[in-house]
């Protein structure tokens, strides 16, 4: 396999285990409409100012996220509207999953 491949494969993963958190999931969603402060992100989603925050730094290194900086306030968004899509498409894939999972309970059931 071409090792540019193998790297695009290795930053795929990363993207993913970034990913791989539902604290980060509900600071994506967030985030799919309109930037946010870190306040409104506590305000919203009712968690800690410091774990927010620490999710969104890890998720700014590694270019889910970017900050603009608005006097002492600093507003995040994300850095692309694919990541969105992204997460859409994976919750798609978990609904028909679970409409199968339904589907054959339902006819053991009977």
């Amino acid at each position: 396999m071409d090792e540019s491949i193998k790297h695009i494969f290795t930053l795929q993963s990363e993207i993913c285990k970034t990913l791989a958190d539902p604290k980060r999931l509900m600071i994506l969603h967030e985030l799919r409409d309109s930037e946010k402060s870190v306040g409104q992100l506590v305000s919203s989603l009712e968690l800690p100012q410091s774990n927010i925050s620490h999710h969104l730094a890890i998720m700014r290194e590694r270019g889910i996220v970017t900050a603009r900086r608005d006097g002492t306030t600093i507003y995040y968004s994300l850095a692309s509207p694919k990541i969105g899509q992204a997460c859409d498409l994976v919750q798609e894939v978990l609904k028909d999953r679970w409409a199968d999972i339904n589907s054959l309970a339902g006819s053991i059931g009977t």
